[in-house]
């Protein structure tokens, strides 16, 4: 494994500057050098899966198949999305406009507001990167990586890869800690995006604030799974049980925790029960199919947890420091301020809090900061649209977990304390880019617009006010009905001076309509 290297911080300011002198140059915002450098991002990801695929499993024991199935894959897919879709994302929006507007070729163009900044986590350290990237590379940005030391032997091979693959003059990727962080977030950038917990995402930003740098922010939470008295329990426990073990439960969409009526926990915890021998048939502890925790420091954290919970572990509960493995558990009878429920887990625990209905968990989710994610296991389209509509979340999902990440078609993003704004395929492009408006006027309609000139006189305004003023062609409120009948009249073929007659009527008699 390469070895990860800080980047100084002096090198921190050289490098933005370097970049900010290839936007100026317009030297990435050339359409063939972004499909230039999106084709050497794909042939990256062809040519040293199985690299990235070692270093993810280094850091946080992701095996081969959930390495590609949940990173390597949508980067790949995303990235060939990309290559041929710039064009069309890129090309010029003609708009429809009012005479005399229409002559001048209106339209809007999409433009990159200049370096990019991605600060990335440790829990998806490939996907989470490169998919803002593929996005501001498209934009014509060029981009500014900070990836996470907790992922170290990842983030040394990225940085290596990139560096390898990519044109120093449009990607480059810095490492460090909190100094070299807290440098970086003193230059001016054209967009920062950052994906992490919500105590840095407040100083991200707090920094951007002092240049009044745009930010998209995912930051998480409580994500809830809502499990009806009618769901499918031999689908819905593997869906469940999968979604949670995935990644060894650090992933910012996993359900956090189950509300559930007290008879459907009895049976939820038996089908949890049978499941996890169904994945784990020699034991999880010897499973090549479930990860590890990131570090000694969050090790200690996810114990903690168990060893402070005064609910009831039924299943998993133990773990061994030795290679920070803690086993997928499934917690019942919690309660509102059990420990577990205090903020995000970030760990191979699911608590079970029961409530008496389905109208008692969309309260008990409204009492909550809203969520990143909600997940919803119900046979009924009814009790399905009473908990989405009944609540605020980044996204909503019936009978499954995850799966909407991995969409992308589908906005990425959370809303309030799960963060602000969203991205995925085309909506990533225009993350990093802003609408420009476009008119293109010519001289010789000079003619056009001499009305506009002092000296002013009523004549001009006239003339203004027929030219430039749409007429209003709706009812003022409260006389609807009188406004219908006027217009029946002109349908069923009465003389338009007479239509006109009873308008200017009522117009006088109650106000214009």
């Amino acid at each position: 494994m390469t070895k990860l290297e800080y980047t100084s911080i002096p090198d921190i300011v050289k490098i933005h500057d370097e970049l900010e002198k290839s936007f100026r140059e317009g030297y990435t915002v050339d359409i063939k050098k972004r499909v230039e450098t999106l084709k050497n991002l794909a042939y990256m990801f062809e040519e040293n899966s199985d690299m990235i695929q070692e270093a993810l499993e280094a850091d946080l024991g992701k095996r081969r198949q959930e390495a590609y199935m949940t990173e390597i894959f949508n980067c790949i897919n995303s990235c060939i999305g990309a290559v041929h879709n710039v064009h069309k994302w890129a090309a010029p929006q003609s708009v429809s406009a009012k005479f005399p507007t229409n002559m001048l070729g209106p339209q809007v163009r999409r433009e990159s507001k200049g370096v990019a900044c991605v600060i990335s986590p440790w829990n998806y350290p490939l996907l989470l990167t490169i998919e803002p990237v593929i996005g501001a590379i498209a934009s014509g940005s060029p981009v500014m990586i900070k990836t996470s030391e907790l992922s170290e032997n990842f983030s040394a091979t990225l940085t290596y890869l990139l560096h390898k693959y990519l044109d120093p003059k449009v990607v480059r990727v810095v490492n460090g800690a909190v100094p070299e962080t807290t440098a970086l977030l003193k230059q001016r950038f054209g967009h920062i995006l950052y994906t992490g917990n919500g105590t840095v995402g407040r100083i991200v930003q707090h920094a951007a604030a002092e240049h009044l740098t745009p930010t998209t922010l995912e930051l998480g939470g409580k994500s809830p799974a809502v499990v009806a008295d009618d769901a499918n329990l031999d689908v819905i426990t593997q869906r469940l049980l999968w979604a949670k073990a995935t990644n060894a439960g650090q992933t910012c969409v996993a359900p956090d925790y189950v509300l559930c009526t007290p008879d459907m926990q009895e049976r939820l915890v038996e089908g949890f029960k049978r499941v996890y021998k169904q994945f784990y048939p020699e034991g999880i502890r010897n499973s090549k199919s479930f990860g590890r925790i990131i570090n000694d420091r969050h090790f200690g954290r996810v114990t903690g947890l168990l060893k402070d919970t005064k609910g009831d572990i039924v299943i998993g509960g133990d773990s061994d420091a030795s290679d920070r493995f803690v086993a997928l558990s499934i917690v019942k009878n919690v309660k509102a301020d059990d420990a577990l429920m205090k903020d995000e887990l970030f760990a191979p625990i699911l608590p079970i809090v029961t409530v008496p209905s389905m109208d008692a968990a969309v309260n008990f989710i409204r009492s909550r900061d809203h969520p990143l994610a909600l997940y919803v296991y119900t046979q009924s389209d009814q009790v399905r649209e009473k908990i989405f509509q009944g609540t605020l979340s980044g996204s909503a999902v019936q009978n499954d977990a995850l799966i909407q990440v991995g969409t992308e078609e589908l906005p990425f993003g959370g809303v309030g304390g799960a963060g602000h704004g969203s991205y995925h395929g085309k909506r990533t492009f225009d993350v990093f880019t802003y609408e420009r408006a476009i008119l293109r006027s010519k001289t010789w309609l000079e003619f056009l617009y001499t009305k506009r000139y002092p000296p002013y006189s009523e004549k001009k305004l006239k003339y203004l006010t027929k030219a430039l003023r749409k007429p209003i062609d709706f009812a003022k409120p409260g006389h609807e009905s009188m406004f219908a009948g006027i217009g029946k009249l002109a349908r069923t073929g009465v003389k338009a001076t007479a239509v006109v007659g009873v308008a200017a009527y009522i117009a006088k008699r109650y106000g214009k309509l």
